[in-house]
């Protein structure tokens, strides 16, 4: 019997399990969907349904450059000791490798790219990792820059940072520079590169926070309201130095700015540097970790 699309969606609907995985799965039991599931499950496939509702909020995010492409991406997965499997890490560095040579449109593109280095797609190469680890693992996300690169990795997969420069010197000249601006980035978390990116309603609704807290102050209250306006313009150049990356206090040395060591650097080296961009991502930032304690977690296992 001819397997239809609709016989795959369906099968992956009951299984949790990849396109791929399921046609083949179809094709070998001549689309007989109980024996189909029996396949997979005996694979180990099929029992990654119930395990993908677990929350994967541990694992590495990473940052890689070859040549003048690079790569930040982050791959989760339920424990560190899982992402500390070396199989693990070949895995989130091919699927890095990956993005660098296949500039796929976004996640669901990238699981269906040939796997850097090997035959399978990333999706079978996830699915078949899966049936070794036995954990929840997902391809969260990742950026794809081009251009003077320079990538940071802290804490062993942790923040993964990528700077991007616009430089008339060589790669290597420029390198000690791109790694402090990528090392300040990784510490200080700045929302945004420069002044010029900060949206107008994200400086209202500070202007309007700070008025607000000096309307609360009777010893600002009553003083005249120009000189509020410009108490107000005074704390937005602290909000600038605060979230800016240009504008932040080095943290090498705290009595210039990032913009301004950029500056004496390109001087000093005899050429011109600029940071244009920047990418950080932290492992499992906004993945709401579920809370359960030791006592809770063993009754729970005890009732299934």
């Amino acid at each position: 019997m001819a397997v239809t699309v609709n016989d795959i969606k369906e099968l992956m609907k009951l299984t949790g399990v990849g396109m791929m995985d399921c046609k083949r799965a179809l094709v070998e039991t001549d689309n007989d969907q109980e024996k189909a599931i029996e396949i997979l499950r005996e694979k180990g496939l099929a029992t990654q349904a119930k395990k993908s509702g677990r929350v994967a909020a541990e694992g590495i995010v990473t940052a890689v450059v070859k040549g003048n492409v690079g790569a930040v991406v982050e791959v989760n997965i339920e424990t560190d000791f899982a992402a500390n499997n070396e199989e693990f890490k070949a895995f989130v560095n091919a699927v890095a490798d990956t993005v660098i040579e296949q500039n796929p449109a976004d996640v669901e593109a990238l699981k269906a790219c040939k796997i850097s280095g090997g035959d399978k797609t990333v999706e079978e190469a996830h699915q078949d990792l899966f049936v070794k680890l036995r954990e929840n693992m997902v391809i969260r996300r990742f950026q794809r820059m081009e251009g003077t690169l320079v990538s940071y990795v802290h804490g062993g997969g942790s923040i993964g940072v990528m700077v991007a420069l616009d430089t008339d010197l060589d790669a290597d000249k420029v390198y000690e520079v791109g790694k402090d601006c990528a090392l300040q980035v990784a510490a200080m978390n700045p929302s945004y590169l420069d002044r010029t990116q900060v949206p107008s309603d994200v400086l209202d609704k500070e202007k309007e926070i700070l008025l607000a807290q000096m309307a609360d102050d009777p010893k600002m209250a009553s003083k005249p309201e120009q000189v509020k306006v410009k108490i107000v313009e005074g704390k937005v150049g602290k909000y600038y130095s605060e979230n800016c990356l240009l504008e932040q206090a080095f943290v090498k040395d705290d009595k210039v700015t990032v913009g301004k060591y950029v500056a004496n650097a390109a001087k000093n080296l005899g050429g011109s540097i600029a940071v244009v961009d920047y990418v950080r991502f932290e492992r499992g930032e906004g993945v709401e970790k579920k809370e359960e304690n030791f006592a809770d977690e063993v009754a729970s296992m005890m009732n299934k």
